[in-house]
């Protein structure tokens, strides 16, 4: 009886495990981290971008957190890539953006990093960029 009690129990957790996991939301799942900014991507491919093109990208961030979150700096590992941040503070629920412009005037492949420095708790944030530049056909 005791036996029986013990395992029905141990199932229940299990099954309230299994659909809380399965049912949160990144947004969610990002909270229970302690996350409080979310980007939408912190990955963004190019593919093959041409030579001398407009190199910019912006992801999207969100504060998920419960007060004014600043962007204090993002830094970029090289020269070639240069961010553009919102230096007012990101309001809980609102969103923002971080635009950042790589220089396509070398042809080749690449992959850059920059991390967005915040007083969000999951701060720094690495974001990347990376695709491949190829020379315009005359």
């Amino acid at each position: 009886m005791q036996k029986n009690l013990i395992l029905s129990v141990m199932g229940m957790m299990l099954i309230t495990f299994f659909l809380t996991a399965c049912n949160d939301t990144p947004e969610a799942k990002a909270k229970k981290r302690g996350q409080e900014l979310l980007f939408g991507e912190v990955i963004h491919d190019y593919g093959e971008i041409l030579k001398e093109s407009d190199g910019s990208w912006t992801f999207t961030f969100k504060n998920i957190g419960e007060e004014s979150i600043v962007v204090n700096r993002v830094r970029s590992t090289c020269g070639c890539t240069v961010p553009d941040w919102p230096r007012e503070p990101i309001e809980p629920g609102t969103s923002g953006e971080i635009t950042v412009k790589y220089n396509t005037a070398q042809t080749g492949t690449f992959l850059k990093s920059l991390f967005v420095y915040s007083t969000a708790g999951n701060s720094p944030v690495k974001l990347q960029i990376k695709g491949k530049v190829v020379p315009r056909e005359e």
